[in-house]
């Protein structure tokens, strides 16, 4: 199943199923005001502005990483593919929350429709799922290449490649619909503001006038779960990959190593750091302000910066990328 299709059945189980469900519980919440980030009308152009650009920079950039690995045929190993998939990956969870984001800036209500929320909400944490899981592969991948470099064509072929990619899809996204559905169940009868720029599982638990505390442990434990062994694993593989790299004998092969692997680990740890203060540590001491400035930086800042993480220390990928600029010149001057 695609991933186009299996995004089209759950908007349209979400949106048919979800939304009739509730009013049968007496809900009166029929919408959501996100707050989003404060400021007077010439601020909030001005965040209009800065992330509109982030934006557009954040889908040409990854755009153009897809573009690389698609055209050229000197990088359709493994590892290309795998980065490839993770820019297209870095597109959607990017536009999770963006494109709400810039219409909030220049709304008035700042609404944003009760399905519509949980959809986003949906979307956040299994792009987000989907992204631990992607960035263990290319941990794995890159352990197969430098610690096991005679057995890595024979283990990374393209199919088990195409397994561990479908793999990471799959699970990302079947992991949390039955506990955001649960979730959408409740009894939503008070306050509907929101204190923040996307619907996160704190705001909407806070603002339920029923407690549910074992949905909210299976999903906080289900989450946790998720960081603690996808981080292990990478930190582990790059432990056993360290370890082989100082045992290469040439300062040009301990380089090269330390250079396809410093991008990954610059990324993982971007990508973790932010998200681990965020969801690990206690919340309810951080500003409201500080939670959206650190979950800003992991949701657009890290899929922003990536493409210019893995083109600036990979000479292959700067290669690639100026053979697809090169090749579009042609075709426009022709």
């Amino acid at each position: 199943m695609s991933t186009k299709v299996l995004c089209v059945i759950i908007i349209f189980v979400f949106s048919t199923v979800l939304r009739p469900m509730n009013r049968s519980k007496i809900t009166t919440v029929t919408e959501f005001v996100l707050l989003g980030f404060p400021g007077s009308w010439d601020t909030q152009l001005v965040l209009f502005s800065l992330l509109l650009i982030i934006y557009i920079l954040t889908l040409l950039g990854n755009g153009a990483i897809i573009s690389a690995v698609i055209w050229d045929q000197r990088i359709h190993t493994p590892m290309y593919i795998l980065l490839g998939n993770f820019s297209f990956l870095e597109i959607w969870y990017v536009s999770s929350t963006v494109p709400n984001m810039l219409a909030n800036f220049l709304s008035k209500t700042k609404a944003i429709s009760f399905s519509g929320c949980f959809l986003q909400f949906y979307f956040f944490f299994s792009l987000g799922t989907t992204e631990c899981l992607f960035l263990a592969v290319m941990a794995y991948d890159r352990y197969l290449a430098i610690c096991c470099p005679l057995h890595y064509p024979t283990i990374m072929t393209g199919r088990h490649c195409a397994t561990l990619v479908s793999l990471c899809w799959l699970v990302g996204f079947f992991g949390y619909p039955v506990l955001i559905f649960l979730i959408s169940q409740l009894p939503y009868c008070g306050s509907n503001i929101i204190d923040h720029f996307l619907c996160d599982i704190d705001p909407l638990m806070a603002l339920s006038c029923v407690p549910a505390p074992i949905t909210e442990f299976i999903f906080y434990t289900q989450s946790s779960l998720v960081l603690f062994l996808s981080i292990m694993y990478i930190f582990t593989s790059y432990i056993l990959v360290l370890r082989a790299v100082f045992q290469v004998p040439s300062a040009a092969g301990r380089h090269k190593a330390f250079s396809t692997c410093g991008s990954h680990l610059m990324v993982v740890s971007l990508f973790y750091g932010t998200v681990m203060a965020m969801y690990v540590s206690p919340i309810y001491g951080i500003p409201p302000l500080m939670q959206k400035i650190v979950t800003l930086v992991y949701s657009v800042m890290t899929p922003f910066l990536n493409p210019l993480i893995y083109s600036l220390r990979n000479k292959d990928m700067k290669c690639a990328l100026k053979t697809v600029l090169c090749s579009m010149r042609r075709s426009q001057s022709s």
